[in-house]
């Protein structure tokens, strides 16, 4: 992800064609290691040539067909505080 996120931020920037030495200076920049391979491989292989706005409608076109899953269980803070206001009285005592 990192890569693709100095990729955006290039072309965001003005730079239209960003290239692994623009990627790796704005790594650089906030102290993130680079991996020439796996940077290479996203800036000549996957990006290269390609209209950034069209690589972001074909990723959201994925993204629409998957299913969004079950829904996410939250936990009630009140439960952990009642048996703590119970036991306060009787240390009292």
């Amino acid at each position: 992800m990192r890569y693709v996120a100095a990729y955006l931020l290039a072309v965001l920037g003005g730079n239209e064609s960003p290239t692994s030495k623009d990627l790796k200076k704005i790594l650089d920049s906030v102290g993130i290691e680079t991996d020439d391979e796996r940077m290479n491989k996203v800036v000549i292989s996957e990006l290269n040539g390609k209209n950034i706005e069209d690589v972001i409608a074909q990723g959201n076109g994925k993204l629409a067909s998957m299913p969004a899953g079950g829904a996410v269980a939250v936990s009630a803070g009140g439960g952990s505080a009642a048996p703590a206001a119970a036991a306060a009285p009787a240390a009292g005592e």
